[in-house]
């Protein structure tokens, strides 16, 4: 059995991967809130007390696990060579006023607890989840067989995983691919996104973004302009204005041949965002662009599920 974990700034899945190989569903799957209170530890606490959960409901023990892949939303900090998390939606005491959770964390240990909980039995891969995704789609998605892609979520948050020549970028921490946090203009004061950056891609156009500026979540703005409401149709214009010029800078800076688009706020309303998106890109400098696809992610919102699978795959040597 291998376990796959997958930690967002809103909730933290778990669940078991039987043998075998490819994506396939998850068993024992389960999905909590994003433990945000007590001591930082507590996020570390709730993945080991998640997993022993999933190990009782297949019946197997937690020793049993062959390998363990955890996904989780970035930055990411090492300690020791362990990664913590460095994320202003879990860690308050990094967030903005008024744009983060309440406690007082500058970061949350996760791979040297769940290493020592799990024992030198158990193999453990943490990555950040949008280049775990990358890795997914790039097994079974949208992604196959192209040497030079990215993949970008777009959800509450923007993340982008990278893979230039075949290899996938980690950078000196697995930070590569923050383009969210790039900046997309000098930005009203309004405009303040959680790592403290005014101005930058994810304050303009992710999905928590948008409630902060709009006063609606992205589904009822994006929902709304599609229905010719004329103020939220310039709305999410201009968030795919920032975000299409965020893919159109990732194409240029690294020759891609091929994006895949994932999250909520992208997939639930593709036939109605791609277009624009697209837009941003197609047509400028051709000698770069052309040719160059678009596309939503193969695996669809089960991307989640399969981005901490592809680690433990690849850790198994399954891949």
């Amino acid at each position: 059995m291998k376990a796959c974990v997958d930690i967002g700034g809103t909730k933290v899945a778990v669940g078991l991967a039987p043998p075998g190989t490819g994506p396939r569903a998850l068993q024992a799957r389960r999905a909590e809130p994003t433990a945000k209170a007590g001591p930082p530890g507590a996020l570390a606490a709730q993945v080991l007390r998640m997993l022993d959960a999933a190990c009782a409901e297949a019946g197997v023990a937690r020793a049993d696990l062959r390998a363990v892949g955890v996904a989780a939303c970035g930055p990411f900090a090492l300690q020791g060579g362990a990664v913590e998390l460095v994320t202003p939606n879990i860690c308050g005491g990094l967030a903005e006023p008024g744009t983060g959770p309440a406690n007082h964390w500058t970061s949350a240990p996760l791979q040297a607890p769940l290493a020592e909980a799990l024992g030198p039995g158990v193999v453990l891969a943490v990555e950040n989840d949008a280049v775990a995704a990358l890795r997914a789609e790039r097994l079974w998605g949208a992604l196959r067989g192209v040497r030079n892609a990215a993949y970008v979520t777009w959800s509450t948050g923007i993340g982008v995983g990278l893979c230039v020549d075949g290899h996938v970028l980690r950078g000196k921490a697995g930070n590569a691919g923050h383009a969210g946090h790039s900046f997309a203009s000098d930005g009203p004061a309004w405009a303040l996104c959680g790592c403290g950056n005014q101005g930058d891609v994810e304050s303009l156009a992710a999905g928590g973004s948008m409630q902060r500026l709009h006063g609606r979540d992205a589904g009822a703005l994006i929902g709304a302009a599609q229905a010719g409401d004329p103020v939220a149709r310039a709305a999410v214009a201009q968030a795919c204005r920032v975000l299409g010029r965020m893919l159109y800078n990732l194409v240029v800076a690294l020759d891609l041949e091929r994006i895949s688009l994932g999250g909520a706020v992208l997939l639930h309303h593709a036939p109605y965002l791609l277009p624009q998106l697209r837009a941003e890109v197609e047509g400028r400098l051709p000698a770069l662009t052309r040719g160059v696809g678009i596309v939503p992610a193969g695996l669809g919102l089960a991307v989640g599920d399969y981005a901490p699978l592809a680690l433990v795959e690849a850790l198994a040597g399954s891949h």
